[in-house]
């Protein structure tokens, strides 16, 4: 078995979904693989009833480029029909609706790779210094994992309460 096709990325501006696809068949094709899984996520509109203006993400680039890179290789090797994973994520200043995170998952069986993708997204959400600022009708906030908003100006409180 060769290795998988790891690849990792920040960027700007959206990916298509239909050229990394081919690409990744392409790729992968004769390698046994028949299936590819994506997750994209984008902002939302609405978080705790308040309307969602924007969602500012920044990276320490080189560390999260090496973060990603490790997890794919680490879920990568867990399982040996692995093919292909791409973990592109979004910086910038983001409006709802817009993208903000691919995973691509090539892996047989299937269920194989929703898992690995499942897995994936969650290890970035926690593990990669990529930094949330949502701005809504009601303030800002820093977004901290998954669900943890801290008001923006109220960070040092916070800490100060741990």
């Amino acid at each position: 078995m060769s290795k998988p096709i790891i690849r990792v990325g920040l960027s700007k501006e959206p990916v298509s979904l239909d050229d990394v696809a081919a690409r990744l068949a392409r790729e992968t094709n004769g390698l046994g693989a028949g299936s590819l899984v994506v997750f994209m996520g984008f902002v939302k509109g609405v978080v705790d009833g308040y309307k969602v203006n924007t969602l500012s993400y920044e990276a320490y680039e080189d560390v999260a480029l090496k973060k990603m890179e490790e997890i794919a290789r680490e879920e990568a090797a867990k399982w040996e029909k692995t093919y292909a994973i791409w973990i592109i994520h979004r910086i910038g200043v983001l409006k709802p609706g817009d993208p903000t995170i691919y995973v691509f998952v090539v892996a047989e069986p299937r269920h194989k790779a929703f898992e690995l993708a499942s897995r994936i997204l969650d290890r970035v959400k926690h593990e990669v210094p990529i930094y949330k600022l949502e701005a809504r009708e009601d303030g800002e906030y820093w977004i901290l994992g998954d669900h943890t908003r801290v008001r923006r100006g109220e960070e040092l409180q916070e800490a100060e309460k741990r």
